[in-house]
């Protein structure tokens, strides 16, 4: 099995485990675009030091993890137009679906939420459709 294979599986498994946490632990479930957003738009401060925590342990776990990488591919574009349209796209889509592939795709799927399966498939099509503009048709990724 490639590495990748792995490595996303372990990702998906770390994922899971720490929405369901989150999930039990809280009673809320674990949207990272709703996190941030409400640090940022000030609507979280009631919960300001679990949102703190999560965005300090989604930053200073990575580097944690690179002595266990022998190199990391990450593919990236060095384009920082497409960087920054690909975060724009993201951030627009998140705040449009009302929440981000944790909210929706891992929750809201594992509650069998309509509204998770329509944002998830609509996401991933958009993703897909982005692909195809930006790679097959723009050359640029």
């Amino acid at each position: 099995m490639p590495q990748d294979w792995i490595w996303g599986t372990v990702g998906g498994l770390m994922i899971g485990a720490a929405a369901g946490l989150y999930l039990l632990v809280n009673g809320r479930i674990l949207g990272a675009s709703g996190i941030l957003g409400g640090l940022v738009d000030g609507t979280g401060r009631d919960s300001m030091v679990e949102r703190l925590a999560f965005l300090f342990g989604t930053l200073a776990v990575p580097p944690l993890l690179v002595p266990l990488y022998d190199k990391v591919d990450t593919r990236i574009t060095s384009n920082p137009v497409v960087i920054i349209a690909a975060g724009l796209l993201v951030g627009i889509g998140t705040r449009l679906a009302n929440g981000c592939t944790s909210g929706h795709g891992v929750c809201g799927i594992s509650r069998l939420a309509p509204r998770g399966i329509a944002a998830t498939a609509l996401y991933l099509f958009a993703g897909a459709v982005s692909v195809l503009l930006f790679r097959q048709i723009l050359g640029v990724i």
